[in-house]
């Protein structure tokens, strides 16, 4: 499960929409206080920054479009509560560039 902290023109297909569909995820699991996965480091970072998370789907579904991609899935506005920017991070910007160079895709990073 990975948010990735790259901007989504820089992701290949894969990982544009595989974000897409851990976020919805993630979106999921804390909106409905769900229990699992609760308390994996992705969700816990998105806690209290909905409104955050809210802001990289409009990102997204922006460069989906983009790309051609029909879009169906939005959120609920009403619940992108808290801060509008991640602070948190898993792994470094430059980490997250290496670890997508390793996979061999297609991201342009």
């Amino acid at each position: 499960m990975r948010i990735w902290d790259i901007p989504p023109d820089k992701l290949c297909r894969n990982h544009l929409l595989g974000e897409h569909r851990e976020l919805h995820a993630i979106w999921s699991i804390i909106t409905n206080d769900k229990k699992g996965y609760a308390h994996h480091p992705e969700i816990t970072r998105w806690r209290g920054r909905l409104n955050a998370l809210y802001l990289r789907h409009d990102e997204l579904v922006e460069e989906m479009k983009r790309r051609g991609y029909n879009h169906y899935t939005p959120l609920d506005n009403e619940l992108a509560t808290g801060e509008s920017e991640q602070s948190e991070y898993l792994a470094s910007f430059e980490e997250q560039v290496r670890i997508l160079q390793e996979k061999g895709c297609d991201c342009r990073v």
